[in-house]
């Protein structure tokens, strides 16, 4: 019963965000204001990570097939690290990244308001509250969200070549070449549409658990943890769904 009660509520609060805005000048300026806030402010971890990702990647890529296979030509290694990258670390690892930064931001963010009784004010003015704090914060990171899984792709693989080069697991031209061989474009499409849809799940699903927040400061902390979860667990979900429908 309580799955069927949050979903059903989750279902209403979804209606209520996507409803009419009140007034389209505020609303376009706070999208703008979440994308900075939520997507500008996230390029640091996201470069940070992506570069490490890659580098781990293709040394162990370099070290299980050379060492179970050492006639493998260099190039693959790269073709591994690349279509890895490409496929799931761009979105999916990096998505599960921003549910624990931005989720957790947008749940105590909105779970303050709502103990604070800043919510009622404006239910009390006439204001959709889901709509006016939520959809901004949607939609500005579905908008952010490819441009940070494209720098997630090309900081991954500067960052496998750059490990490779300066351990030797790898030599500069096999990388560059494993790089550009057999080279698929669906697969960035692929990577972004995932990436959107996992920004959707992350800002509503953080959105839901901070509005229906009640009592003090203790539960907009648990909030915070339970949005981090469960955006976590259906990032995962729907990777499986996605790949399956998308991939041949």
């Amino acid at each position: 019963m309580g799955i069927l009660f949050h979903f059903g509520r989750y279902a209403l609060f979804i209606r209520s965000v996507f409803s009419k805005p009140d007034k389209y000048k505020i609303f376009f300026r706070r999208i703008v204001d979440e994308m900075v806030q939520l997507g500008i402010s996230s390029i640091g971890i996201v470069t940070i990570i992506s570069f490490f990702i890659g580098a781990v990647v293709t040394l162990q890529t370099a070290y299980n097939l050379y060492s179970h296979m050492p006639i493998i030509p260099g190039y693959v290694v790269s073709l591994v690290t690349r279509d890895s990258v490409l496929l799931e670390f761009a979105s999916t690892l990096i998505c599960l990244i921003l549910a624990g930064k931005v989720g957790s931001h947008v749940a105590s963010e909105i779970g303050t308001m709502r103990v604070t009784e800043q919510i009622d004010a404006l239910d009390l003015m006439g204001i959709n509250s889901a709509n006016y704090l939520v959809l901004p914060k949607v939609l500005g990171l579905m908008i952010m969200v490819p441009f940070l899984s494209i720098l997630s792709m090309a900081v991954g693989i500067f960052g496998g070549w750059i490990s490779g080069a300066v351990t030797g697991a790898v030599l500069s031209a096999d990388y560059i070449q494993g790089i550009v061989y057999a080279f698929v474009p669906f697969f960035i499409v692929h990577s972004i549409v995932k990436s959107v849809v996992f920004a959707f799940i992350i800002t509503s699903i953080a959105g839901y658990c901070g509005y229906y927040t009640s009592g003090g400061s203790l539960e907009v902390g648990r909030s915070s943890t339970q949005a981090v979860v469960q955006s976590s667990i259906w990032i995962l979900v729907f990777d499986l769904i996605l790949t399956k429908l998308l991939l041949p």
